[in-house]
């Protein structure tokens, strides 16, 4: 993570723009229109969001996954005269994140998919918001090889990571020497206090009913599972370069404190805020400086106490199983990480449709880890298969669990 002081308008590249991430990005962006410009949108299905986004906005290029949605919006747009291109497939992702004219790209495109996008940011030396934790969590060594490379910046943007990255001190260099242990925080997600026979009858709505954050369908259940916290490990042990021995996660379910930095001589530095991704957001896009972000601030006159419990509390690792399988990750191959994103997104997709049982993720994930042999990958096209691989396992497991 390098630093520079940016004076100039910046150009920005939203990868997600219709996501949470997207969403808060933008309310951020407008609010400081001498300092940030919209160079393009990227999304996936949703057409009329993605049309209000360039009536407000005026990106010069929109990018949507989908051919249709393409389509349907390059109507739209022709109809209200707006100078906006419309395109859609894999290159135009790759150019728009990786164009001359962009500054800053914001990495929110959800899970595997946003790989090869914020890789070709990397490359060219973007300052890169990353929102996608995949990214991480599958490319590992190869997308760090990819930002030395490119010489740009890579800035944490989920909650926790911002909150370690504004703890630690500014020299990277010193991080092995003064600092003990990194601590995130996790809500506990909704099922924290359920009666764990409960589980099994758990529906999509209640698990995506965060009790503290809004986020999208597939965070709010890794976030219900905990799985959102064992890619956060890993997330860590590669944006930090900490050993994973020197990781530790504990439950605040208020989610006040967002993460925590113990040193050496025992003290301890935490970050601390409303929970409102727009403060990480707006630190992202505005390092090493600090401009307004829309969120409420804390009013300690009215907090509740704050509370923590460790992950042998309350039935917390038979709870949240899935988090050790971070560590287990970890201690083996590099594409190890690969294999358990893409069984947890087959697992939680399938869940999601009413294909598995809350309680039965969890088997998917470990019992593809279990059965599949991952290499260490080096470049995209093996991540891509390590992907490819894992989700045809991971398919087969969710058939055999209910067959169609």
């Amino acid at each position: 993570m390098t630093s520079e002081a940016y004076f100039n308008r910046q150009t920005l590249t939203v990868l997600g723009s219709t996501g949470s991430i997207g969403v808060n990005t933008l309310d951020v962006v407008q609010r400081h229109p001498e300092r940030f410009q919209i160079f393009a949108l990227t999304g996936s299905t949703q057409v009329d969001l993605m049309l209000h986004q360039c009536v407000k906005f005026k990106p010069r290029i929109v990018v949507m996954a989908d051919p249709q949605a393409a389509l349907s919006l390059k109507d739209k747009v022709k109809s209200e005269g707006l100078p906006v291109s419309v395109l859609s497939g894999a290159q135009a992702l790759l150019d728009v994140s990786s164009h001359p004219a962009v500054d800053v790209v914001m990495a929110a495109i959800v899970g595997a998919a946003g790989l090869a996008p914020c890789l070709a940011a990397a490359r060219a030396g973007k300052r890169l918001l990353l929102a996608n934790k995949e990214a991480l969590v599958v490319g590992g060594e190869v997308f760090l090889s990819a930002v030395k490379a490119g010489g740009g910046a890579l800035l944490p943007i989920d909650s926790e990571h911002s909150a370690i990255f504004q703890s630690l001190p500014e020299d990277p260099h010193t991080w092995d020497a003064r600092v003990e242990k990194i601590i995130l925080t996790a809500s506990g997600g909704p099922f924290r206090t359920r009666d764990i026979k409960t589980l099994k009858d758990v529906t999509p709505e209640e698990a995506c009913a965060h009790p503290n954050w809004v986020m999208g369908r597939k965070i709010s259940v890794d976030s219900a599972t905990m799985m959102n916290k064992a890619l956060e490990v890993i997330e860590a042990r590669y944006l930090f370069n900490m050993s994973p021995q020197r990781i530790e996660v504990v439950i605040h379910p208020q989610s006040v404190i967002h993460s925590m930095v113990q040193f050496r001589d025992a003290s301890v530095v935490a970050q601390l805020g409303t929970p409102d991704m727009r403060g990480p957001i707006a630190y992202g896009l505005s390092w090493p400086e600090r401009i307004t972000s829309g969120a409420q601030t804390l009013d300690f006159r009215s907090m509740s106490a704050m509370t923590f419990e460790t992950m042998d509390q309350n039935g917390h690792p038979e709870r949240f199983a899935g988090l050790r399988l971070a560590w287990d990750a970890l201690r083996g191959p590099a594409g190890t990480t690969a294999i358990l994103n893409a069984a947890n997104e087959v697992a939680v997709a399938s869940f999601l449709s009413r294909r598995i049982r809350f309680d039965q993720i969890h088997w998917v994930v470990m019992s593809c880890m279990e059965k599949f042999a991952p290499y260490t990958p080096h470049g995209l096209d093996d991540l891509l298969d390590l992907d490819r691989q894992a989700r045809s396992v991971s398919e087969s497991l969710v058939q055999r669990l209910h067959p169609a």
